[in-house]
């Protein structure tokens, strides 16, 4: 769609089109990049823009002093649309954010000290080098990418692997960030599903063949960094029946006398039922001594017994450690 002539070139993604005068680039005063407003008092006006209703989408407000701005759209559910702004090195100190639609804008080395982000949706923003002391960061709709990963896969598609391993440690920097910041204020999932991020960010920055990095996906496996300790129960019962199926195929347990008046498919599922209860006794390491195996089957039993010590007391520190917080 072309614009008028003397208009505004830009168009959001919704269709709306700035309706302000244009300069030679063929944007607005606002949407322009190349126009230094490092120096202009914009506050207000940026307030006033929102305030009638007209989306923000695409402001181009680096290094501005936004400090103390509201934009918060008070009487309704759905917050003000400041999508793809440029917020470059701007003061956004003690800012009113609560709700915005922030999706795709660059936040990058902003002064967001004290700032109310709560319900802000913060998806595919570019948070490196944010400033988040004691801003307000409950029920953030982070999305699910950070924008960094979507720069790798754009990397990776044009082949252009020298960036990946910088653009995950900028990923890396930016989960240690927001880690840090929900640990202060006591929003430790939060904190948690950051940290196993971060963890993960700094794995792939490592050779993919070496033995850190296997190390790394092991323990991200069983327990996720430690953030996680339904996996290592997952990670139990898996081992458990893994380990009874193997002693059932190997007829580790034999024919009980109880089950000698059984035949069929009856003896094979009392016989399996035996199999998972010496599996279990065996990870447990209680060790009753009723059933032995025979053959190949110590084998198992022995490494059964050693993951199984090594797996109760994994989940022992996962637990305390999530619960005690």
């Amino acid at each position: 769609m072309e614009s008028t002539q003397g208009q505004c070139s830009y168009q959001n993604p919704d269709g709306w089109s700035c309706d302000q005068p244009c300069g030679e680039s063929g944007l607005c005063y606002w949407h322009d990049p190349k126009v230094d407003k490092s120096k202009d008092d914009v506050k207000d006006k940026v307030e006033q823009w929102a305030a009638e209703g007209k989306p923000l989408d695409g402001f181009q407000l680096a290094r501005t002093n936004l400090a103390d701005i509201n934009l918060v759209n008070r009487g309704s559910k759905k917050g003000y649309s400041c999508r793809d702004v440029d917020f470059y090195r701007a003061d956004l100190t003690d800012a009113h954010f609560f709700g915005l639609d922030l999706r795709g804008s660059s936040l990058m080395k902003t002064k967001m000290m004290g700032a109310n982000l709560h319900c802000a949706k913060l998806n595919n923003c570019n948070l490196l080098g944010a400033d988040l002391a004691r801003a307000k960061l409950e029920n953030i709709e982070w999305g699910r990418y950070l924008k960094q990963e979507d720069q790798v896969r754009e990397a990776r598609k044009d082949r252009q692997y020298h960036r990946v391993a910088p653009l995950y440690q900028e990923a890396e920097e930016v989960c240690r960030n927001i880690r840090k910041q929900c640990e202060k204020q006591g929003l430790f999932d939060m904190a948690g599903d950051f940290f196993k991020k971060e963890m993960r960010f700094r794995r792939y920055q490592m050779p993919r063949l070496s033995m850190n990095r296997f190390v790394s996906k092991t323990v991200d496996l069983f327990c996720g960094y430690g953030e996680d300790p339904m996996r290592v129960v997952g990670f139990s019962v898996f081992l458990i029946l893994m380990c009874a199926l193997a002693y059932f195929f190997l007829d580790t347990t034999g024919a009980h006398p109880i089950y000698e008046n059984l035949s069929g498919w009856q003896f094979y599922l009392f016989e399996f039922l035996n199999s998972v209860y010496f599996s279990v006794v065996t990870f447990t390491t209680l060790g009753y001594g009723d059933i032995s195996p025979v053959g190949f089957a110590r084998f198992i039993a022995a490494l059964e017994a050693f993951l199984g010590s090594f797996t109760m007391a994994l989940f022992v520190v996962v637990f305390v450690k999530k619960m005690t917080r």
